[in-house]
């Protein structure tokens, strides 16, 4: 972990993945969990592909340090501390994280709550080429947004977190967004440590990622 300061002077942690030289970006978003096994394990992976990661630690705000588990007292919990957090100060860490690449193009991806977050970056951010959410909730409350990015969504087709009504109603606001449904994927499909991991979904949509920051972060 890293020390990042915000502009309002918050400090809180990051997890670093990957050569610090490298020429591109990534800031990756936690769920409701925290910076927790699964998140660092992603940052590690994407990192494999040639990015320097950064994964900010966003419950520090309210409980430094806070690592959750994927069971039902852990989902209450995080849901608690993502309630404490208002937009701004998500938005500034991100930010951030952003700035701490020193000028080299960063793209943002997040997951569950991350996903969510990827969207506000790339709608009330300009420090983004490109975002990406992978069965982000709340993203079709944000959908009239106007986006500084060219953004990509991911969503599972039998997340009942995220009804299709949602989907579509994205969709519409925002026809050049690409947005890929996985009929048979659940909430949390891209995680190994919950039940409803599906790996042929999270391997296409990690696949589908990686292309699209390969073509945006030039």
């Amino acid at each position: 972990m890293m020390t990042i300061t915000a502009a309002d002077g918050h400090k809180f942690g990051a997890f670093e993945a990957g050569n610090v030289n490298a020429p591109r970006g990534l800031v990756v978003v936690q769920e409701i969990f925290g910076v927790n096994g699964h998140m660092r394990a992603v940052s590690e992976r994407l990192a494999g592909f040639g990015y320097r990661v950064l994964s900010p630690a966003l419950f520090d705000r309210v409980e430094p340090g806070a690592e959750l588990g994927y069971t039902p007292a852990g989902m209450q919990k995080g849901l608690a501390l993502r309630a404490k957090i208002p937009e701004a100060s998500v938005l500034a860490d991100i930010e951030a994280c952003a700035d701490a690449f020193g000028g080299k193009p960063v793209g943002i991806i997040g997951y569950c709550w991350g996903g969510a977050i990827a969207w506000m970056g790339a709608a009330r951010s300009q420090k983004f080429k490109a975002a990406v959410g992978w069965y982000g909730g709340g993203i079709a409350a944000m959908k009239d947004a106007a986006l500084h990015c060219p953004v990509e969504l991911h969503f599972g087709g039998l997340d009942a977190h995220i009804p299709m009504s949602d989907v579509e109603a994205i969709k519409a606001a925002h026809p050049e967004v690409p947005v890929y449904v996985y009929g048979d994927a659940d909430h949390g499909f891209g995680c190994e440590e919950r039940a409803s991991y599906n790996a042929a979904a999270c391997e296409l949509a990690e696949l589908r990622s990686l292309a699209f920051f390969a073509e945006h972060l030039r």
